[in-house]
């Protein structure tokens, strides 16, 4: 098959984040299976009661049979998408237009996976004397939570990690952390029409963002020039508070948002709004918060001559750079793999109605994979 007629199959199957992967999970096992691989499923539950897969399909090349699998190489991909609007009804469909192919995940990420089975397909894996590992996971798409349980429990470890993403083929050696903590500020109810009986939860919150934004201003002289913005960013995205437009608000709450540099300590951000609200309670003014950090993903950076950097450069005739979103690369360093994020497909047309990848990308990222496994596993 080639790898447009893979990507189509991929795009069938509706595999959003909310329901389970099993589906999704169960193609790439019988793909991995005929082409030899040997292949190993890592389920669970998720909170709400839908069956989540992690997959991983091994050559048995250079195999142990005592310890944990360490492979030289493993191409990372996961199976998950964000929802579609119902509006968009070929979005299960792939389908072609101006050289692009549209449909969900066509971008994010099934375009790697299509690739990489079919790198996996145009080569002898016969003629491999390290081990390979094709890694495909679930819920990357609500916090690379299929990622991170592999990280805990260790099946495996690795050399070296493609961890596929929507990069326009530039390979990314280097990427923020994804921080979120949920803030919820107290007052005290009241008629609006005698306001000093009460203690508006609204106007401390505010208060509270203000004093935010000014621990976002002095961070900022902490640099990592890699990146644009070249410093740990903040933001307020949500925030609901009250219950009447005549009743002094009671509470408010609000999502902090960070994504750390490489360097800074991920909870460096919460340290300086827990102080922040610490001078605030000590002023006088009977403030009162509660903070619920609920999300630490770490940043990551991998050396500019790593030798996967270096070839994935040169593959790619474009120079490594750094990505501000959050990746399941920091889970692969956590399982011991120097990684470089990299895939066909433009971030910035991911996760939106007529997503795409542009062909040419496709069938490049296919030759691309095929070299990086015959440079580094024969």
């Amino acid at each position: 098959m080639t790898v447009e007629q893979i990507l189509a199959e991929l795009v069938a199957i509706d595999s959003v984040s909310s329901r389970s992967n099993a589906a999704i999970i169960s193609y790439l096992h019988q793909r991995c299976e005929s082409v030899g691989l040997l292949v190993e499923e890592y389920s669970h539950v998720d909170a709400n009661g839908q069956t989540k897969i992690n997959l991983v399909a091994r050559t048995s090349a250079g195999e142990s049979h005592a310890g944990t699998p360490t492979f030289q190489l493993a191409l990372v991909g996961h199976t998950d998408t964000v929802p579609y609007d119902s509006a968009w009804t070929d979005a299960l469909k792939l389908t072609e237009a101006e050289g692009k192919l549209f449909g969900r995940g066509a971008c994010d990420t099934k375009a790697f996976i299509a690739a990489a089975l079919t790198a996996i397909e145009n080569c002898d894996l016969e003629k491999l004397k390290k081990p390979l590992a094709l890694v495909f996971t679930c819920d990357e798409e609500i916090g690379c939570l299929g990622a991170k349980r592999l990280a805990e429990a260790k099946p495996f470890r690795a050399r070296y990690a493609i961890v596929g993403e929507p990069t326009s083929l530039q390979p990314m050696r280097a990427g923020k952390g994804y921080c979120l903590a949920e803030i919820t500020v107290h007052g005290r109810e009241a008629h609006s029409a005698y306001p000093h009986l009460g203690s508006s939860a609204i106007t401390r919150a505010a208060y509270l963002i203000g004093a935010i934004d000014g621990v976002a201003e002095r961070i900022r002289d902490d640099r990592h020039d890699a990146f644009d913005p070249p410093y740990t960013t903040l933001n307020v995205g949500l925030i609901n508070g009250g219950t009447a437009k005549n009743v002094i608000a009671g509470e408010c709450r609000f999502t902090l948002e960070w994504r750390t540099i490489p360097g800074q300590q991920t909870d460096h951000v919460l340290d300086q709004v827990r102080e922040t609200v610490a001078q605030m309670s000590e002023s006088g003014q009977d403030f009162s918060c509660d903070i619920d950090a609920g999300r630490f993903d770490d940043s990551f950076e991998t050396d500019a001559a790593s030798e996967l950097v270096q070839f994935l450069e040169q593959a790619s005739a474009k120079p490594s750079g750094t990505v501000a979103f959050g990746t399941e690369a920091p889970s692969m360093i956590a399982l011991g793999a120097e990684a470089v994020v990299f895939g066909p497909g433009d971030i910035r047309v991911a996760h939106r109605t007529g997503e795409f990848v542009p062909i040419a990308e496709l069938n490049k990222c296919v030759e691309i994979l095929r070299r990086s496994i015959e440079t580094f596993c024969i």
